[in-house]
């Protein structure tokens, strides 16, 4: 195991690196030039000099090469200065991130905690009533929360909560350690809208597995043995069945770290994907390729953590 982990993080450097370089590059793809962004639009219509804007771009570090530009973002973010300062507002981005990190992992941590708690057990209830009524339920709202767009759904929550309940979730943000009513009041509701949708997969996927390990022969083993049916199902049947649906909700998670974007600005979260559309409209490249480069940490992170949590749940796999 200790070998398995060493060569796993071990790979995490080139990952990274090969990650920073191609997420660097793509930035300097985007249309648009920052510096006209901060003076304020179209040189020509604003009245700007072309010596102003050079200068600016000279300020910005724009000028020098893409291997000077790529070195200086490479070493601020090993050395702690996670990519340097936002050039359009001069904020450094260490303080932007430790503003928009909580918000999203802890809107992804209620997703998931939702999303898992219900999948589970839906899931189950649908395999041990195969083709009855709570399955043909089942299977209709899954199918309904992996049909309907996210965003559709959260317009027409609002909606529903103003017209019905004359209430609507609080404007202002705050986290759940500085009032954590308020939190909940802000944070359930987009919650709720994307656990719909990634517990619609993953109860699925729970249904089809557990329907193919409740055939297999220790399973009737067990049953001759006169063993209790929960005791089967969620000891023996629901353990085996659980290697997909771990799978699949760690590649969820990864996709919830930086996916969340349109909900995040319906319901006025400043996450990290709110950050990173925000940081795009202005060209704001060391904020974008700061952001993003922490999303591809995070993902290895929990794609390891996930692979980790097979030597757990199933002990015929092992690393050594």
């Amino acid at each position: 195991m200790q070998r398995y982990l060493v060569r796993r993080i071990s790979l995490f450097l080139p990952t990274i690196i090969i990650a920073s370089f191609v997420v660097f590059g793509l930035m300097r793809f985007l249309p648009g030039d920052v510096a006209l962004v901060i003076l304020g639009g179209d040189a020509e219509q604003e009245g700007f000099y072309e010596e102003d804007i050079e200068n600016l771009r000279e300020q910005l570090g724009l000028l020098d090469p893409f291997y000077v530009q790529y070195g200086k973002w490479m070493w601020s973010m090993s050395s702690g200065g996670y990519g340097g300062e936002s050039l359009f507002t001069n904020e450094p981005i260490g303080e932007i991130i430790g503003r928009r990190m909580p918000v999203t992992l802890q809107l992804t941590f209620l997703t998931m905690t939702i999303a898992i708690t219900i999948s589970l057990p839906l899931g189950v209830l649908a395999a041990l009533n195969q083709d009855r009524w709570p399955d043909y339920l089942a299977r209709i709202a899954t199918i309904l929360g992996l049909a309907l767009p996210n965003f559709w759904v959260a317009l027409l929550l609002i909606l529903s909560l103003v017209l019905f309940f004359h209430w609507s979730p609080p404007i202002i943000y705050v986290n759940s350690w500085q009032d954590p009513w308020t939190y909940i009041q802000i944070a359930i509701w987009p919650a709720l809208v994307l656990a719909w949708g990634y517990s619609s997969y993953i109860a699925r996927i729970t249904r089809s597995n557990m329907l193919e390990v409740l055939r297999q022969d220790y399973v009737r083993t067990a049953y001759s043995k006169g063993l209790a049916q929960n005791t089967v199902v969620w000891r023996h049947a629901l353990r085996n069945a659980l290697i997909p649906v771990i799978t699949l909700a760690g590649g969820y998670f990864d996709s919830l770290l930086g996916g969340t974007v349109i909900l995040e600005n319906i319901f006025g979260m400043p996450g990290m994907g709110q950050g990173i559309v925000q940081a795009a409209v202005v060209r704001d490249y060391p904020v974008i390729q700061s952001l993003a480069l922490l999303l591809v940490l995070l993902a290895l992170g929990v794609n390891l953590a996930i692979d980790l949590l097979y030597v757990f749940i199933d002990p015929r796999i092992s690393y050594t």
